[in-house]
């Protein structure tokens, strides 16, 4: 694996870089005012590629993977202006669908999940199964006589249902041979019936909303169903890795951008005849945050380059570190920045107070860091399971 990128990759982050700046923090905080999600920088975006860079180039994408999207991500992040739905939209279903899905599937959904007119939100969480994915309930049932599917359920913490075309529902089967309950994902329209939604309201502040679902037998068609119903946990992880990668890459784009404007107020903030960069109670942190941040980009890279190339099992492992580093990084970067601007980095001038609750989140989603430590210390220590 390469520790250094490439120059095309050092071109996409340089453009996706000047596309952020041409829209900044200050686009996102009035989307988020008005109540709406950032179609203008979603739109163009899609119209530069950038969406849609890691969807196969039959299908109207860019050819690339995941390495490459979490470029863009990261980018526009570091700019102020992220776009959550890129974790969801073309990340985690674009990437099942692309893997998995039928050829109609792929038809149907790829080109424009490339070209941003067609939006697609994930569902897995649930009020009583959190972070533990084998007590999801949701489950999914044949019409024997129609061959239809029925699913029933709930859903909790979905991003960007309300301007949706679809969602991905991770629901359970049950095993014709054993009986026993498998993860198996369909896709289900906005305005399917007996498929409702619910606003969560949330503290956060952030153009994509948070919605519960409940589906109260939802009729779907036997074309819904993504994949092979025996596939199982391979397909659902196929989306769950780059979930990881990806909010790794956002979260280190917004602890970049905080700690850019705290550098920048550091240079220019004069007391006592001197910069408050030049005392090392002020410099050293930002010196620390800005190292976490560059070491959880290389595993996070590490992570991509493991996906990109076939690798489950390591990216499993490397993704989950990424996250965790990641999240650790940008937490600390954002509270060290707003320490830095004291009293002014609680204001609306500097756009950083919002990020103390936004950094927190990636502590948090799509997997707590307290998981990842289990992960680590069973799967790669070889710990025994406290659970």
């Amino acid at each position: 694996m390469p520790v250094t990128e490439s120059e095309e990759h050092r071109a996409l982050r340089a453009a996706v870089s000047a596309l952020g700046h041409k829209y900044g923090r200050e686009y996102l905080t009035r989307t988020v005012e008005e109540g709406r999600p950032a179609t203008e920088l979603w739109a163009e975006a899609a119209e530069l590629g950038y969406l849609g860079v890691n969807l196969p180039q039959e299908h109207g994408g860019g050819g690339g993977g995941i390495f490459e999207l979490s470029i863009a991500l990261e980018e526009l992040g570091a700019a102020g202006c992220p776009l959550l739905l890129m974790v969801v939209s073309p990340a985690i279903c674009g990437t099942v669908i692309a893997r998995f899905g039928t050829e109609e599937q792929k038809r149907d959904w790829l080109p424009a999940l490339a070209d941003g007119t067609r939006v697609m939100a994930f569902g897995i969480t649930e009020p009583d199964a959190g972070s533990n994915s084998h007590r999801i309930t949701t489950t999914a049932r044949r019409d024997p006589a129609t061959g239809d599917w029925l699913l029933t359920g709930r859903k909790v913490f979905v991003s960007g249902v309300d301007i949706a075309d679809a969602t991905l529902i991770v629901g359970r089967t049950e095993d014709a041979r054993t009986g026993r309950l498998k993860p198996c994902l369909f896709i289900v329209p906005r305005d399917t019936p007996g498929f409702e939604r619910r606003k969560i309201d949330m503290e956060l502040s952030a153009a994509e909303k948070q919605f519960e679902l409940t589906l109260d037998d939802v009729r779907l068609p036997a074309g819904a169903l993504v994949g092979d119903e025996d596939a199982g946990l391979l397909q659902l992880f196929a989306g769950l890795n780059p979930e990881r990668i990806m909010t790794a890459a956002f979260a280190i784009g917004m602890g970049r951008f905080a700690l850019s404007r705290a550098v920048e107020y550091a240079r220019d903030r004069t007391v006592w005849k001197a910069p408050i960069g030049s005392h090392q109670a002020i410099a050293h942190p930002l010196a620390q945050a800005h190292i976490d941040l560059e070491l959880a980009r290389l595993m996070m890279q590490k992570a991509a380059h493991l996906y990109d190339a076939g690798d489950d099992t390591g990216a499993g492992e490397a993704a989950n570190m990424a996250k965790y580093a990641a999240a650790e990084a940008c937490v600390k970067a954002v509270d060290q920045a707003v320490h830095t601007l004291g009293g002014n980095g609680l204001t609306r001038e500097f756009g950083l107070a919002s990020l103390i609750t936004a950094a927190r989140v990636s502590r948090i989603a799509p997997v707590s860091r307290e998981m990842i430590l289990n992960y680590v210390s069973h799967q790669t220590l070889g710990l025994p399971k406290s659970y």
